[in-house]
């Protein structure tokens, strides 16, 4: 999963993200080490969060536009 890049590119802390989510950082630090992977809804916020696919997100695709 590519999280980390993301909210590095976008100048977002661990923390910041987590409280913007309603999660904890350790969560989020969980997600980008791959200790844990989050479920579909997680997912789901994480891309809507950025605006991104969530097959970009899960590195499925370089494109991070949204289809409809």
């Amino acid at each position: 999963m590519r999280l980390r890049e993301i909210r590095k590119s976008r100048g977002i802390s661990q923390l910041k993200m987590a409280m913007d989510l309603n999660t904890n950082q350790n969560t989020i630090s969980r997600y980008e080490t791959g200790e844990r992977q989050p479920g579909i809804d997680e997912l789901i916020k994480i891309a809507d969060y950025f605006n991104v696919s969530v097959d970009y997100l899960l590195e499925r695709t370089n494109n991070p536009t949204i289809q409809k």
